[in-house]
């Protein structure tokens, strides 16, 4: 037998972004939409995962999806942490758009076989579940809390970047330990999580946003841009401070094209 490792094509990096994003969005969204508050007209919730269920499932996907996928792509499963790796000096500008269009993709393919699923729910499932949102990320009235537009773009850069900041420490080809990077990332997600849900229901991911919010409705539809933009804004700056801080002129590890340092 040879020893010899067929590195992954172009289209084998970007499949597997596109199922990476699927899962966290079936994972995540689903959890959110069945099982956060079961049965659903139960005041009392008594076997509902409530939000640190639904934190949990957005990490566990991650941790999944990084450990099945990560290898081929890098696994990133959010625009905002591609970006945040280019800026970083991780991944290659040039494939950052076909990496997002995959992850939009996987995405909405995720909230669709969750509508699928809903066509043969319960009688009127799928309506509420429209008519609350859909899981989607929301400010104002939208906002689980009631937390207006400063919070949910605050938090959003802030958690994003903070997020972004931990993928680059512990995917670090030297500092990093390969083997527990996606545990550590996975966890990372659900603390972010457990932190702002209810301040806008946690994006830290416009692939995320935009699938939640095409079944949404008109309201998620309308504060989709504070999803798309503050996030890409976090990462950005997260990729800079790193290259800046931590990776001094002269010393940046390789960029390989799959997205992975090693």
């Amino acid at each position: 037998m040879s020893d010899t490792t067929i590195p992954p094509t172009t289209v084998n990096r970007l499949v597997a972004e596109a199922l990476g994003t699927f899962l966290l969005v079936f994972g995540g969204v689903g959890a959110a939409l069945f099982a956060a508050n079961f049965p659903a007209d139960s005041d009392t919730n008594p076997l509902g995962i409530a939000f640190v269920g639904v934190s949990l499932a957005f990490g566990l996907t991650v941790v999944a999806g990084a450990y099945a996928w990560g290898p081929i792509s890098g696994g990133h499963f959010n625009p905002a942490i591609t970006l945040g790796l280019a800026a970083a000096g991780r991944f290659e500008w040039k494939n950052s758009i076909g990496y997002i269009i995959a992850q939009l993709i996987g995405g909405a393919i995720g909230t669709t076989l969750i509508v699928l699923i809903g066509i043969f729910g319960p009688d009127n499932w799928l309506a509420d579940a429209q008519d609350g949102g859909f899981a989607s990320n929301g400010f104002g009235e939208l906002s689980p809390g009631g937390f207006g537009l400063g919070a949910a773009i605050i938090a959003e850069v802030l958690l994003t970047a903070i997020f972004v900041l931990i993928i680059l420490g512990v995917t670090h080809s030297t500092r990093g330990t390969a083997a527990l990077a996606p545990l550590a990332i996975g966890l990372t997600l659900t603390l972010i999580h457990l932190v702002s849900i209810p301040i806008d229901n946690t994006s830290v991911n416009p692939a995320r946003s935009i699938a939640a919010a095409i079944y949404g409705g008109p309201g998620p539809l309308s504060q989709l841009w504070v999803f798309i933009v503050f996030p890409i804004v976090g990462g950005l700056l997260a990729g800079f401070l790193h290259r800046a801080l931590f990776e001094p002129k002269g010393t940046l590890p390789p960029v390989q094209a799959e997205g992975r340092v090693k």
